[in-house]
C-alpha cells in the first residue's frame, strides 16, 4: 500500500474505485488500522471512490512521539482528502475515527457532504480514564490493556472466536507511542458545542452490545446534531464493521441512497 508523503509525516493510504466516483472516506478506531474495513468495502454500493488510511501511529503510517492533538489527526485526514482530490465526500468514522469525522465537518464544510458517525460521541470517557490507560500502556505495552479492550469491543460469544483474537493481536501490536498519542488526542476532545452547529446530513450508528461507546451515548450525540438519523444494530459491539459487517454496510448504503450520494 502506498505511503503518502505530507509535509511532516508519511501516512499509509489506500484508494479504490473509479476516479470520478462519489467519495467515501473511512477513518478507523484507536488500536486498529485500515484493514478494519476489509469486510464492508465489498458490500458497499459499486462505483464509490473509497479512501481508507492508517492514522498516525498506526499500521503502516509514521509514529511520531506522543502525545498527539486531535487537530493533528483531523489535519492528516484533511490533507489526504486534498491530496486525492476527494471533493464533496462522505466521511465515515468509527470511535476515534468518528471524532476525526466530526472535526473535518466542523473545519472543512466545503469538503464534507455528510457524515457516518459509528460508535462514537462528541466526548468519549474522561481525561482521567484515558490518563490511567495511557499509564498502563506505557508500563506494559498495548498488550496490557488489550484483553479488557476487546471485552468492551465485542459481544459474547463473538469475542471468543478467531476474528476477535485476530483483532486483539493487532491491537496489542500497536506501537506504544501511536496508541498513547491518539489516546491523548481523544482525552482532550469535546465537540459538544461545535457539533450542535453542524447542518449536514448525519447517520449515527450504534451497537447494542458496545462497551466502549454505549448506544445511549451515541443516541445523545445524534440528538445533539440537528436532523441526524440514529440507527441501532442490536447484535453489534463497538466495531460492527467487524462483527456485523452486512448490517453496517446495509445501514450506510441506505443512508448514501437517501442523501443522493449513490
Amino acid at each position: 500500500m502506498p505511503l503518502v508523503w505530507l509535509d511532516d509525516i508519511r501516512l499509509n493510504a489506500q484508494v479504490s474505485g473509479p476516479a470520478d466516483g462519489p467519495a467515501l472516506v473511512l477513518a478507523h478506531a484507536l488500536g486498529t488500522d485500515l484493514t478494519l474495513w476489509d469486510a464492508v468495502v465489498p458490500l458497499l454500493p459499486p462505483g464509490l471512490r473509497v479512501l481508507r488510511f492508517d492514522a498516525r501511529g498506526h499500521g503502516g503510517s509514521d509514529v511520531p512521539p506522543a502525545p498527539y492533538a486531535m487537530g493533528a489527526l483531523i489535519r492528516d485526514a484533511e490533507r489526504l482528502i486534498d491530496h486525492f482530490a476527494l471533493h464533496e465526500g462522505v466521511v465515515a468514522g468509527v470511535s476515534m475515527g468518528g471524532m476525526v469525522a466530526q472535526g473535518l465537518a466542523i473545519k472543512r464544510p466545503d469538503r464534507i457532504r455528510a457524515l457516518v458517525l459509528s460508535n462514537t460521541a462528541v466526548k468519549i470517557a474522561t481525561p482521567r480514564v484515558w490518563q490511567d490507560r495511557i499509564a498502563q500502556v506505557r508500563a506494559g505495552g498495548v498488550a496490557a490493556i488489550a484483553p479488557a479492550t476487546v471485552d468492551r469491543w465485542f459481544p459474547r460469544p463473538f469475542r471468543d472466536g478467531d476474528t476477535a483474537r485476530h483483532w486483539q493481536a493487532r491491537l496489542a501490536a500497536t506501537p506504544v507511542q501511536g496508541w498513547c498519542g491518539c489516546a491523548a488526542a481523544i482525552a482532550g476532545t469535546d465537540f459538544y458545542t461545535p457539533a450542535a452547529a453542524l447542518t449536514l446530513p448525519v447517520l449515527a450508528v450504534a451497537g447494542g452490545h458496545d462497551g466502549s461507546t454505549p448506544a445511549d451515548l451515541v443516541a445523545e450525540t445524534a440528538a445533539l446534531i440537528p436532523g441526524a438519523r440514529f440507527h441501532l444494530i442490536r447484535a453489534a459491539g463497538h466495531l460492527p464493521m467487524i462483527d456485523r459487517p452486512a448490517d453496517w454496510a446495509a445501514a450506510v448504503t441506505d443512508f448514501l441512497k437517501e442523501i443522493g450520494h449513490v
